[in-house]
């Protein structure tokens, strides 16, 4: 069985003690047996590896397999685990976490694969210049999309069709060209796009003229004997294709253009589809990464080959970056048959699945074994708490909480905690994860920048005093 050493400090301690009981207790069959050690530091995110070397002698216990250090604790892991001959890594940034960080290790998700392509549509690319096409093309790439689609417009001349394919193409970019006009498909076509859409059974004869892998779709949306027709088409030629049966808006046959997809599926079992998600993401003012989680269910259900989107709409700037993260997501889902929950918090946005580990209660004790004038700033269901060793503040409105702070002749301290405080009202009112020091995470909609656990992190602008 693995023994597992795990480093914590003061305040920690009980905390983590009673969470290591109750996922691996110690007077029952457990998956593991631990041991916690309190390294002498009250506070344990500001764990360094150097502080650890110094602090916990080596050899570790007779059978200890590895060693699991706070998640903010910053150094070279590497070289611990070279110094104690066992692993050391580390842990969740919250002790409560440690029932999720054992049941993400044993389900061994893997969210580096995923079946279902994204089409990322430039929908002005007319109206941009050669520069103006690379740089959307760069972004859509970095938020995940596989293929840039060029989008023409229907009145709009575009001369320079041939130059944004050719440059995207030398870009190492695969591209489609999606235009309303044959003229210009041929032409995206023989400049060397990989795919054209649209056609439908009267247009095939564009397939003869390029090379491009097309995308079909029905004359009308409820045309469906038309989409077969010109599956029929282009299976008969011996050609790959992608096949489409147009996803409507709400409340215009939404539902009935649903049942299409499925219907195609039960009539075709191994035909490539494509589905257009725009026309739902772009027109609904709703918060896009719920509307894109389900719209890829659905597409890993019917093992959709891929998906047209866009960012037009403000409200929608990071659809394809979302929809990198659901369609990773879900085929997790579809391939270990489980419930899309616990894989990714990505898709949550706007509210936690568990915003408060800490209770009042927990909270208070935490406070009351305080005995440094630092503040601390957690959030429970009842407010945002605020303690040092001067006193313990309950309140739901920041401004309440001035009188007691004694900050009114410290403008750093102050500025630190007003944006502290503002951060945790967010946190309460959303029911959101509230971590002192760290930015609110917003999932996949503002990117993270990477943080290096390995190096010093220097104080902040309120600490440098004039």
């Amino acid at each position: 069985m693995e023994h597992i050493v795990f480093l914590t400090g003061r305040l920690a301690q009980p905390s983590l003690q009673q969470v290591l009981e109750s996922i691996a207790p110690v007077a029952k069959k457990s998956p593991f047996t631990w041991e916690v050690r309190e390294i002498g530091l009250q506070v344990a995110g500001l764990m360094t590896a150097d502080m650890i070397r110094r602090r916990v002698a080596a050899p570790l216990t007779e059978g200890t397999s590895r060693m699991i250090v706070p998640g903010r604790c910053r150094g070279d892991l590497d070289a611990l685990t070279t110094h104690y001959g066992v692993k050391v890594e580390r842990g969740p940034d919250e002790v409560k976490d440690l029932p999720q960080f054992f049941g993400r290790e044993a389900r061994h998700v893997d969210l580096s694969r995923y079946e279902t392509e994204i089409f990322a549509e430039i929908v002005d690319a007319p109206r941009l210049d050669l520069d103006g096409i690379a740089a959307r093309a760069r972004e859509y790439r970095r938020q995940g999309a596989d293929v840039i689609d060029i989008g023409c417009l229907p009145e709009t001349a575009f001369a320079h069709l041939e130059d944004a394919v050719a440059m995207l193409k030398e870009q190492g970019y695969r591209v489609s060209v999606d235009s309303m006009r044959e003229e210009e498909l041929v032409r995206g076509g023989r400049a060397g796009a990989d795919y054209v859409m649209s056609l439908n059974a009267d247009t095939l004869w564009i397939a003869d003229e390029i090379a491009s892998t097309p995308i079909l779709v029905p004359r009308e949306p409820t045309d469906v004997a038309s989409l077969d027709r010109a599956i029929d088409g282009m299976s008969r030629r011996g050609r790959a294709f992608l096949a489409d049966p147009i996803l409507d808006p709400i409340p215009f046959g939404l539902a009935a253009s649903i049942a299409r997809y499925v219907s195609l599926r039960e009539r075709y079992a191994d035909v490539p589809i494509m589905m257009g998600v725009g026309n739902v993401t772009e027109l609904t003012e709703a918060d896009t990464s719920g509307i894109n989680a389900v719209l890829f269910g659905m597409a890993a259900e019917l093992r959709v080959a891929a998906v047209l989107t866009t960012s037009v709409s403000l409200h929608a700037r990071r659809a394809v970056r979302e929809a990198d993260v659901a369609r990773r997501v879900m085929h997790v889902a579809r391939e270990m048959q489980t419930l899309p929950k616990g894989i990714s918090s990505d898709l949550s946005a706007l509210h936690a699945k568990r915003p408060f580990p800490y209770d009042a209660e927990e909270i208070g004790a935490l406070a009351a074994a305080v005995r440094d004038p630092n503040f601390r700033v957690q959030v429970s269901a009842e407010g945002i708490h605020v303690y040092n060793r001067d006193g313990h503040h309950v309140a739901v409105d920041p401004f309440a909480l001035y009188p007691d702070l004694k900050v009114e002749n410290d403008g750093g301290h102050a500025f630190y905690l007003g944006v502290q405080l503002a951060r945790a009202e967010i946190a309460w009112q959303l029911g959101k994860r509230f971590d002192q020091d760290q930015p609110l995470d917003w999932g996949c909609e503002v990117d993270r920048p990477e943080e290096d656990l390995t190096a010093w992190h220097a104080p902040g602008t309120t600490m440098k005093k004039p």
